[in-house]
């Protein structure tokens, strides 16, 4: 039997307890547990049901207990969870795939026996070579995906695409847009960027949206990458910030959720005034350092108690599951749990189906890979609750847990929060992307004052991290020039601050 550490997540205790069944070295059926963790009073089972996919973004419960899934190249596949078995349904020829482009978001009808409906969105381009968003409908009929009907063609450009999607206990179909990297999009509520969009399901536009005509029932965000409703009918959307609060969401009609003119809380004396104008929707949790938040679920089963009335989401930067408990009316989370932080890599979409099962898909094979993949990524991932079988084959007893005295420094804690989701842990960033600290004419190696007016100032794609401490920013750059510029020199706080540009007059 081999053993990993026993794991602290946060206050739970986590044994991962990797189980040689019949032969060391023997690859599990999807029947069997790879892993066995405790979490609170509960024994989960940890199964991979499926792998060497192609980033799995979105993951639906279907009929019969089967999953489908949408994977990022264009594919959408029908999984037997319990054998594994796959079978493909649709391949679009049509895909546009740059970084976060490509299939996305996808929902099935809840009655797919009446109304036999599924719904992506994704990027592709249109005739004359521009990247457009596309919602579209598909007819389920004999084992394929037939009739498309187009619901919302709407301009892309090259990031930022959202595009989750979901059908409310109304019948109608609710769409997440990302603002495609466009500030004024989100705040503009004639375009469709940036917005929470409400349709029937045959693409017509309900006469009680807020905005009569409109398709728009909530706007202001920026980058959302989740979307669920809890049972009582409220709906949750997550989503990515700037270089600052990553946000999760409480939806309502009519709703301004502050992008750009607000990020997170309103706690700066422009967002005050802004808030004092206008309303504005403040996030139920934001994360500065930002997490990359992914997919998102809401967990209502009895079957395993500890997530009971939670909302799950899924991480990228922080490659861990949080379990985000709410209160009785779901109007504020009362505790933030990390699962699996760094264990399974990035982790893209999550799915919670009738029968109280957890899927995750990770995502190490996406434009941002973050040295985590693994011969079998990407794959999807079962939690459940252990049975009686898979206990009686764990025999486990916990290991020493891990010597944690050997703790990183400053500098590099604040360089994973804020540069290596685009820089990456190594400094080598990514091709033609994200620039390497590396290159010739080392980034790290460059005149300081360059270096900290980019910081402060931002560049293109790059945010400006003005909002640090002078001590902060100081620190991180040492960082930097001392790992990837070992000749260059230390910089002081004092540099830092000689170099912020002064407010403006008013604020």
């Amino acid at each position: 039997m081999l053993l990993n550490p026993l794991i602290d997540i946060r206050g739970y205790h986590c044994l991962i307890a990797l189980l040689a069944i019949g032969c060391l070295g023997c690859e599990p059926t999807p029947q069997e547990a790879e892993a066995l963790f405790t979490y609170g009073a509960t024994t989960l089972a940890m199964t991979t049901v499926a792998d060497s996919l192609d980033v799995p973004w979105e993951i639906c419960a279907g009929p019969g207990g089967q999953l489908w899934v949408a994977e990022q190249s264009g594919k959408i596949s029908r999984i037997d969870p319990e054998t594994g078995v796959q079978q493909e349904l649709l391949s679009l020829k049509d895909v546009y795939r740059l970084r976060t482009g490509g299939l996305l978001g996808m929902t099935l009808h809840p009655d797919m026996d009446a109304s036999p409906y599924v719904f992506i969105a994704y990027v592709a381009k249109n005739e004359v070579d521009q990247p457009v968003s596309r919602i579209v409908r598909y007819t389920y009929a004999g084992d394929t995906l037939v009739a498309p009907l187009e619901i919302l063609e709407y301009a892309a450009w090259n990031g930022h695409y959202g595009a989750r999607l979901v059908i409310a206990p109304d019948g109608m179909l609710m769409v997440a847009t990302g603002d495609g990297a466009q500030h004024g999009n989100a705040q503009d509520v004639r375009v469709p960027h940036g917005k929470i969009l409400r349709y029937r399901i045959d693409g017509s536009i309900p006469a009680d949206n807020p905005i009569p005509g409109s398709p728009v029932w909530a706007w202001g965000l920026r980058n959302p990458q989740g979307l669920a409703y809890a049972t009582d009918g409220q709906l949750y959307s997550s989503g990515h910030g700037d270089a600052i609060a990553d946000e999760v969401n409480k939806i309502i009609k009519g709703g301004n959720y502050g992008w750009p003119v607000v990020e997170g809380f309103a706690d700066t004396d422009l967002e005050r005034a802004v808030a004092r104008d206008s309303v504005i929707q403040e996030p139920l949790r934001a994360w500065t350092p930002t997490i990359g938040p992914a997919g998102l679920a809401l967990y209502e089963s009895d079957i395993l108690p500890e997530f009971r009335r939670s909302i799950l989401l899924t991480t990228l930067k922080g490659n861990g599951l949080h379990v985000l408990k709410l209160d009785a009316d779901g109007s504020r989370i009362v505790a933030d749990t990390i699962l699996f932080q760094q264990l399974f890599g990035r982790l893209r979409s999550v799915c919670v189906t009738p029968a109280g099962d957890i899927y995750i898909g990770t995502s190490n094979r996406d434009w941002n890979p973050n040295g985590f993949a693994e011969a079998r990524d990407d794959r999807i991932i079962r939690l459940s609750k252990a049975t009686k079988q898979q206990l009686r084959n764990q025999q486990a007893t916990p290991a020493a847990v891990a010597n944690q005295s050997d703790v990183v420094s400053r500098g590099e804690l604040l360089y994973t929060d804020y540069c290596a989701s685009c820089h990456q842990a190594n400094g080598r960033g990514v091709a033609g992307v994200f620039p390497s600290l590396y290159q010739t004419g080392p980034v790290a190696a460059a005149d300081a004052d360059a270096l900290i007016r980019l910081v402060l100032e931002g560049r293109g794609e790059m945010p400006a991290f003005h909002f640090l401490e002078d001590k902060e920013l100081a620190i991180i750059l040492s960082y930097v020039r001392k790992r990837f510029g070992p000749q260059a020199s230390r910089v002081s706080g004092v540099e830092v601050a000689a170099r912020r540009p002064a407010p403006a007059s008013g604020q």
